[in-house]
């Protein structure tokens, strides 16, 4: 199984009052890991989409265990959790990078479907390449 492992730090406007990470910035944090996750099948997100497949997020769930706070270096390490021929869920650990603390952890369900009619389709019919990718990667 292919694990990405993408680095940031954490920016000033990324907390709130109590001098942490807001809960609503993991979730940008995870469309970062999954965008630098998709490009080790050699395509980028609007490359898929140019072969007439989109990704839709259909659900999305986070668990804090420990707040990141202000210029902490984090990594956020992505790994598909499941792969079907219709959905793909990835699966996020938010971690500290000066300790190895896990900080959060979560997942994102997205569906495939239809560019031109936002219909479900099954990727392993519909785009053999892009299926054999990803699932080269979730093995």
């Amino acid at each position: 199984m292919y694990i990405n492992r993408t680095e940031t730090t954490v920016r000033y406007v990324e907390t709130d009052q109590m001098g942490v990470v807001h809960h609503s910035n993991y979730y940008p944090w995870f469309e970062i890991g999954r965008t630098e996750f998709t490009k080790a099948t050699g395509m980028k997100y609007t490359d898929i989409e140019n072969i007439g497949v989109m990704m839709p997020l259909t659900e999305s769930y986070c668990k804090y265990i420990k707040p990141a706070k202000y210029e902490d270096e984090i990594i956020i390490e992505t790994s598909i959790e499941k792969l079907t021929a219709v959905k793909i869920i990835f699966s996020y650990k938010i971690i500290k990078k000066e300790n190895n603390e896990l900080l959060a952890k979560g997942n994102t369900t997205q569906a495939f479907v239809d560019k031109n009619n936002f219909r479900v389709m099954n990727l392993k019919q519909c785009n053999e390449e892009l299926w054999n990718k990803l699932n080269e990667l979730y093995k």
